[in-house]
């Protein structure tokens, strides 16, 4: 079938890195699969570097300590935000306030890439949701 691109939302890379069991077997599949590239948005490590700061992503530390080495280490690409992305995420219609979420659909629509998420309210913006 080949090589399938995906975006991971932010708390599944949580989920991944840290071999949570919260992360479906669906989702733990095409993550370990070495046919499929996994991207994370420039959004999450702002995202967990910001939860972190405020307290509430405690067990992140080691991960916001060297956030890039983590990724490359796990084999995950890094997708840069555009200006592209960042008009797309801010003229959204959709009412959903969270940033990082609006980011990540952007993305995720812009570059046609699936987004592994739990996340159902993403569905909203039209994003392809895998979990």
């Amino acid at each position: 079938m080949g090589e399938v691109r995906y975006l991971l939302d932010t708390h599944a890379l949580l989920w991944w890195l840290f071999d949570s069991r919260e992360l479906s077997p669906t989702a733990r599949a095409l993550i370990a699969d070495p046919q499929n590239e996994l991207l994370v948005s420039s959004a999450s490590a702002w995202e967990i570097a910001t939860k972190h700061r405020l307290g509430r992503l405690k067990a992140a530390e080691v991960l916001v300590i060297d956030m890039a080495g983590w990724f490359q280490r796990a084999g995950f690409g890094e997708l840069p935000i555009t200006v592209a992305h960042a008009q797309r995420a801010g003229t959204f219609a959709q009412a959903h306030r969270d940033p990082f979420d609006r980011m990540l659909a952007a993305q995720s629509l812009l570059e046609g890439l699936p987004l592994i998420s739990r996340d159902e309210a993403l569905r909203a913006f039209g994003v392809s949701l895998v979990f």
